[in-house]
């Protein structure tokens, strides 16, 4: 009864052969227990092989002879004309190796790795054992050796997994980082090149010149002509020095009351030229500009110190950027600028910054920069809307890797180091700046290391990362 029991049971065995053969090349996991199982229940009835372990029982299965997982219930040939190999029932064999049991129980498992550290789960799972265990599958879990482990910072990762997970590297190198600060901006006038027109005294607008806001000047071009009692006075006493003067002292302080009193020096070279007191004086632009203001309006009375026109030079103007205040010790005085116009789209303008106002708008927690324009065509307006962006950064090389190989854990950066073999080592980095998708490593990684820059977290699942972190930190890998 147990004999044809047995017979029944064979096919059975050996298609579970197959499939534990193709599991155990998927997985890289070693498969003895179904073959124990065939053992128990052949009877011994051959003898070992000479030079070979022994080989007892019936031939259950032929494996590929390269320890492909090929697996046949029959006798069968290779490619290349080469026979499968048989396996008989006493044989408790790795399908990954071939190599019988009893041979490897005669060697000490991982001698020539150390010695174990731990054992891990076999699924991946962030879950570790001091001593030898099996998972709620039945599966043993896999000791991590000294070689392996290094100290518990470094993993290892079969090469299935790795071409299942889709892990990529690259290799960190020396390169400049420059990157760019994009914040909105203003068009400003240059305050340096505004102009008003006034008088300094009491005065009665006679006559203003076909000029009105917005109009183009040039310097030199007549605006206005008006009339000042205390004007025409001064002209008169530099009219009766210049006929008696005797001595230029005197005639220097007449001069001088008029050009006190803002009198234009064409004005005072044409009393001095016709002596004769105009009734009215010729006010004039003393600058090219645009017209920003006019007040000035014929036969009014105009006070000391008003305003009649408001003239701005808008050859050079300036863009007033709004800059984060996380962002502020990326831009330097001297950085190069480019900007952009909603209203001229496809035209960019480039300038420089001039000044980063000393303070911080405690509403939006942003500070205003300062970058000076030219602006020769007169295209650029005040407040218009700018996008404007800022170079930061130098042309120093520095280590770099993409920004995708860096994990934030939180409290500090990591970085996984491929050593090749499927193994990783996490390590802890100092980052710097990042521009152009790469991140600065100040130190923790060299120029020419490979990192992982994809699936970085799926090789935290898989290879019990959390565990090889902790052991940076100083602590000992438990259960």
């Amino acid at each position: 009864m147990k004999r044809a029991l047995a017979m029944s049971l064979v096919p059975a065995a050996v298609l579970a052969a197959g499939i534990g053969g193709y599991e155990a090349g998927r997985r890289d996991l070693a498969l003895p227990g179904w073959a124990r199982l065939v053992s128990e229940m052949e009877p011994a009835n051959a003898s070992p092989e000479a030079g070979g372990a022994a080989k007892t029982g019936r031939v259950i299965y032929y494996r590929d002879p390269d320890g492909r997982p090929f697996y046949s219930a029959a006798p069968r040939k290779t490619a290349d004309g080469r026979e499968f190999l048989a396996v008989y029932a006493g044989e408790d064999v790795s399908l990954d190796t071939g190599a019988p049991v009893k041979e490897a129980a005669s060697a000490t498992p991982g001698a020539d790795k150390g010695r174990v550290l731990y054992y891990r789960n076999p699924m991946g799972l962030p879950d570790t054992s001091p001593t030898p265990k099996k998972d709620s599958m039945g599966m043993d879990y896999i000791p991590v050796y000294e070689s392996e482990g290094a100290g518990g910072s470094s993993i290892k990762v079969a090469v299935g997994r790795l071409q299942q997970t889709g892990v990529r590297t690259a290799t960190a190198v020396d390169k400049a980082i420059v990157a760019s600060v994009r914040v909105p901006g203003t068009i400003q006038l240059d305050e340096r090149r505004v102009t008003v027109v006034s008088t300094r005294a009491d005065a009665f607008v006679n006559k203003v010149a076909e000029v009105t806001t917005g109009d183009r000047v040039t310097k030199g071009q007549a605006l206005l002509q008006l009339y000042a009692p205390e004007i025409a006075a001064a002209g008169a006493q530099f009219l009766n020095d210049l006929g008696a003067a005797t001595h230029n002292s005197t005639l220097g302080g007449a001069r001088q009351r008029l050009e006190n009193l803002g009198v234009p020096p064409d004005a005072i070279a044409e009393i001095e030229q016709t002596r004769k007191v105009p009734l009215s004086i010729t006010w004039r632009a003393s600058r090219d500009g645009i017209v920003l203001q006019r007040n000035a309006v014929e036969g009014m009375k105009a006070a000391s110190g008003d305003v009649l026109f408001r003239i701005a030079d808008i050859s050079t103007i300036w863009i007033v950027a709004d800059v984060p205040e996380y962002q502020l010790g990326a831009v330097k005085v001297g950085a190069a600028a480019t900007v952009r116009l909603r209203s001229l789209p496809g035209r960019t303008f480039g300038g420089r910054v001039t000044l980063i106002y000393p303070q911080v708008a405690t509403a939006t927690r942003t500070t205003k920069v300062r970058i000076e324009l030219a602006n020769p065509d007169g295209v650029l307006l005040p407040d218009m809307y700018a996008d404007v962006e800022i170079a930061s950064g130098s042309d120093d090389r520095v280590v770099a890797v993409p920004d995708s190989a860096v994990i934030s854990t939180g409290t500090r950066q990591v970085v996984i180091v491929d050593k090749g073999e499927g193994r990783f080592e996490p390590r802890a980095v100092e980052v710097g700046r990042q521009g152009g998708g790469f991140t600065e490593i100040r130190a923790g990684v060299a120029s020419g290391d490979k990192v992982v820059v994809a699936a970085n977290f799926l090789i935290d699942a898989e290879s019990n990362l959390k565990a090889a972190l902790s052991g940076m930190t100083g602590e000992e890998v438990k259960p």
